[in-house]
């Protein structure tokens, strides 16, 4: 893939009017939104938030250009180039008619539950890339168990083959760690461990913007 189509497919912290994180979108969709007058960006500098326009940021992102022509050290964004100019992909956008509250719930999907579990056999504690991970149901269907939180992890084929239909108690086979349910979409925390995505982190916490203040 070349930088014109990852830049173009990095991800961007969408906050609602209020200023709460409800989504993350690829920039192709951020900039379809500040084209359409619909979202502003706002830039995130030493703690400071300004918000910017589609031409405001568009005239900013020249100017960045100029003064960092080549990818990579003072420039922290990535870049979209068209026959007319150089544009940065913005970090963080905000709805500017829209309010609906952030959604809380996770869904159960094996993508989160691999990130939940951090890419690690919740067997025998080997993390392993995610084409070598399959999912196992701690209960086994055979035994009544569900597609839960609760009762799914990750584990590598090995231990998924050893441990077959039966319980970790029938196959002496202790869990790492008790599943849960998490509280907060854990794709978004691996994403933060990227110094990337640090401008994201003062968005994310919604008491932050919505505790009383006295």
């Amino acid at each position: 893939m070349d930088a014109q189509a990852t830049a173009l497919n990095s991800h961007v912290l969408v906050l609602n009017k209020m200023w709460m994180a409800v989504r993350i979108v690829d920039a192709k969709r951020a900039f379809a939104l500040l084209c359409k007058d619909l979202a502003e960006v706002i830039r995130v500098d030493d703690g400071s938030y300004t918000g910017y326009d589609f031409g405001d940021w568009a005239d900013l992102s020249e100017t960045q250009h100029r003064l960092f022509p080549e990818p990579g050290g003072a420039d922290p964004y990535e870049w979209v180039r068209t026959v007319r100019m150089n544009i940065a992909v913005p970090k963080v956008i905000r709805l500017l008619a829209y309010d609906r509250l952030p959604r809380n719930e996770v869904k159960l999907n094996r993508r989160n539950i691999f990130a939940r579990d951090h890419n690690r056999c919740q067997y025998c504690g080997g993390r392993f890339p995610t084409a070598e991970l399959s999912l196992d149901h701690v209960i086994p269907r055979s035994q009544g168990g569900g597609a839960s939180w609760e009762n799914l992890v990750c584990c590598c084929v090995g231990c998924n083959t050893r441990k077959g239909g039966r319980t970790p108690r029938q196959a002496q086979m202790p869990l790492v760690k008790k599943p849960a349910k998490p509280k907060t979409n854990p794709v978004l925390h691996l994403r933060l461990g990227s110094g990337k995505y640090e401008s994201w982190k003062a968005f994310l916490d919604n008491a932050y913007w919505s505790v009383e203040l006295k």
